[in-house]
């Protein structure tokens, strides 16, 4: 669906109107076209004491073909740049700020006691003004739960609020992350930088992300264009909306998709399979027999590399209100229908070495909603699989990881009435709703076998929604 207003808010006397009002003014977000690099425009590296990860930055950038200045409390990194081959060059003069860049990426690893803030302080305050609109920011730390000292883990766990704070504060559709990187898992950050910085994380923002030791088989070499070419992927719910937008990126990115949907969904299922030059597979994923009959398609297929749980339903009613019926359709259609394919997908061996596992939760199963009892139940049963199921799976080489979406432009939320799909989409840092594209993006980057070192993570594609913020 269109949003009128987001069109009104950029044009010329729309721009003058909603200014002289008082009312947003959010602007349209870039999003990735085929073949453009990763971040267009310059990146400025900065650090606390001790940065631990200048190397890896290094190697990744080069690799992207980013172009760097760096920040004047971390001249160590034009040395570290050039050992990588990577031209780079200083951010400011005469303490005034160089030019504007496009990412900001803050290396907060070595900090290891509140003093040290300082730094973050000096960074922020010389370069948050120099951002380009739809830029993006990027503090790099040490996961909390793995730090050696008190002291350390509390400085680390500060950066979380750091994140949120600075995505309010930028404005101007940038958004801003927090990757944790456990030590021994550096050589796993790449495939986050360059979602992170790149349009495909549009409307994701204020995130945390953990990225650890990598799970399964290693990837040795990647095409960045294609870097799902020749993996098999099952997509369900894929005939319309976000499932149809995944299925479409999926095939976009190289994989072979198996499109499912239920069988009233035919019609549309067939059309986007044709597409795609996928499979279409109609079966109710909520029956008894739906784990079963997905394992014999995946062993016909020679084993499936990536499973992607994105359907679901809703049957909205107060719980007073609410029938037993709806409430055990909503729980059994959204999660347990998802616990009993994965359980025997895995049992069977019907998911290849090195399998990803990506399911669609909902910031209603983070916030709760109003007449959503089911659903947000369902949905926050969906965050709870991922992390539990996270340690057991990986003993198996599969990763497990959830994208929760926020208000998407789609069908359903067309239908919403006017004042609250309004509201909706107005109350998030970026001033809009999310594309289906949007959650798409995030799957994809889930599903890479570059993304081995990504298991148990739940990141909001949310535009940093003020809901259950």
């Amino acid at each position: 669906m269109t949003d009128s207003y987001l069109g009104f808010a950029n044009s010329p006397l729309g721009s003058r109107i909603a200014s002289a009002l008082g009312l947003p003014q959010p602007l349209p977000l870039e999003r990735y076209k085929a073949g453009q690099p990763v971040v267009k425009g310059g990146v400025l590296v900065g650090g606390g004491s001790n940065p631990q990860l200048l190397v890896q930055l290094a190697a990744a950038f080069k690799a992207m073909g980013a172009q760097t200045v760096s920040h004047k409390h971390v001249p160590q990194w034009m040395g570290v740049a050039n050992q990588a081959g990577l031209m780079t060059g200083r951010w400011g003069t005469d303490g005034k700020p160089g030019e504007k860049v496009k990412a900001l990426v803050f290396d907060a690893t070595g900090m290891e006691d509140s003093s040290q803030s300082d730094a973050i302080y000096n960074f922020f305050h010389d370069a948050a003004r120099s951002v380009l609109p739809c830029g993006r920011v990027i503090v790099l730390g040490r996961p909390p739960e793995g730090c050696k000292t008190p002291r350390q883990a509390t400085i680390q766990r500060a950066l979380e609020g750091l994140t949120r704070a600075l995505a309010k504060e930028l404005k101007r559709a940038i958004a801003v992350q927090l990757v944790y990187v456990a030590e021994g898992a550096e050589d796993q950050l790449e495939s986050t930088l360059r979602f992170l910085l790149s349009p495909r994380s549009a409307y994701v923002s204020a995130q945390v992300v953990r990225v650890g030791l990598p799970v399964g088989p290693v990837c040795a070499a990647i095409d960045w264009n294609q870097p799902l070419a020749g993996k098999k992927i099952l997509v369900t719910g894929a005939s319309r909306g976000i499932g149809a937008s995944i299925a479409e990126v999926m095939a976009r990115d190289g994989a072979q998709v198996i499109c499912l949907d239920v069988p009233q969904a035919q019609e549309g299922l067939d059309e986007i399979a044709m597409k795609l030059g996928a499979k279409s597979l109609a079966l109710d994923i909520g029956s008894t027999q739906a784990p079963q009959a997905l394992v014999d398609a995946a062993l016909a297929d020679g084993g499936w590399d990536v499973v992607v749980h994105n359907a679901g339903i809703t049957r909205d009613k107060t719980i007073a209100n609410m029938k037993d019926h709806l409430w055990q359709a909503v729980v059994n259609v959204n999660l347990s229908t998802q616990e009993r394919i994965n359980d025997a997908l895995v049992k069977a061996g019907a998911l290849k070495a090195g399998a990803r596992i990506v399911c669609v939760s909902s910031i209603s199963g983070i916030a709760g909603n109003l007449g959503q009892t089911n659903y947000a139940l369902s949905k926050a049963g969906v965050i709870g699989m991922v992390q539990s199921m996270a340690p057991v799976l990986a003993e198996k080489g599969i990763t497990i990881n959830a994208v929760a979406p926020g208000f998407i432009e789609t069908q359903m939320t067309a239908a919403v009435p006017f004042a609250i799909r309004e509201a909706g989409r107005r109350m998030n840092s970026m001033g809009q709703g999310g594309q289906p594209l949007d959650v798409a993006e995030t799957i994809a980057w889930f599903a890479s076998p570059a993304s081995s070192g990504l298991t148990g993570n739940v990141v909001r594609v949310c535009g940093q929604s003020l809901i259950g913020a």
